[in-house]
């Protein structure tokens, strides 16, 4: 069944961007439809985090997210098996001024779950050397794939979150900045209980810690799904200032509020299906 889903995607990835959009839209669609376990966690995130929004604002946004993943998860063709040229047309860049004004020293690129993540992060490898962490997937092929498509450009190395930070490490002292995504729910080793949306969550520590370590500095790295077929946008945020603080937890709620602004400019695109707050502070009852 995977090599067949994957053979479907390998011949749409020969359509045009703006009806490539569209199949995927339709196939996010057909996600929320079926998908009955995402589309309640979805929407459990939903209702911890927007607190005021009706059940049908809820639902909506909802709706508008599977559209946005699925287009996602068909575009992720392109990054498999379309040139370096196709990649570069279909994601730009913007801000890129403001890793530069750091590029000396060694530097964190915080990029957020939004769904143009592989895309903003793949992009970026047809140009500049870069490391990054991903997590093993359960089925050989696709994780052959996902491994396939983020190193295919060569000279930016993988490590693997089961091998720690010490490869990592080892490659930003080389120079290549990290294209760091830690804003997902590991568990409670590494991490504390701090604000997302006002709600306590596991958050892991290691972007505080890494850059007290390295001496680096931080610089947000966005990736925006634009409508229809116009492709997507990296966009570089100014570095931090005075960070790492000496203060970790502060460090941490400081990256998860800048996570929650960047949010609120387009919710439906935010990987929601990801049980964020499956991870409770001791004695408080799951959400899930």
């Amino acid at each position: 069944m995977t090599r067949i889903a994957l053979a479907l995607v390998w011949l749409l990835h020969w359509l045009p961007l703006p009806l490539l959009a569209a199949v995927g839209r339709g196939f996010g669609r057909l996600l929320f439809a079926l998908g009955r376990e995402r589309r309640r966690v979805t929407l459990t995130n939903l209702r911890l985090c927007f607190p005021q929004m009706t059940e049908a604002e809820r639902l909506a946004l909802t709706r508008r997210h599977f559209e946005a993943f699925g287009r996602s998860v068909l575009e992720r063709g392109i990054l498999w098996w379309s040139g370096k040229e196709r990649i570069q047309r279909l994601v730009r860049i913007e801000g890129i001024e403001h890793w530069r004004a750091v590029a000396d020293r060694p530097v964190i690129w915080l990029a957020p779950h939004f769904v143009g993540l592989d895309m903003g992060g793949v992009r970026l490898t047809t140009e500049f050397p870069l490391v990054s962490m991903y997590s093993r997937q359960k089925n050989p092929l696709v994780d052959a794939l996902l491994l396939h498509s983020r190193t295919r450009f060569g000279n930016s190395p993988m490590a693997s979150r089961q091998d720690g930070l010490k490869p990592v490490v080892r490659e930003m002292r080389k120079g290549r900045p990290f294209y760091y995504l830690p804003d997902m729910d590991f568990g409670a080793r590494d991490a504390v209980f701090v604000p997302f949306f006002g709600v306590p969550t596991a958050t892991v520590t290691a972007m505080s810690r890494l850059a007290n370590i390295t001496g680096a500095a931080v610089v947000p790295c966005v990736t925006r799904q634009l409508p229809g077929g116009a492709g997507y946008v990296a966009t570089f945020h100014p570095a931090w200032q005075d960070f790492p603080s000496g203060d970790v937890e502060a460090d941490t709620r400081r990256m998860n509020a800048f996570i929650e602004s960047e949010i609120v400019k387009m919710p439906e695109q935010y990987y929601w299906l990801h049980k964020r707050f499956k991870t409770r502070p001791p004695g408080e009852k799951g959400v899930y």
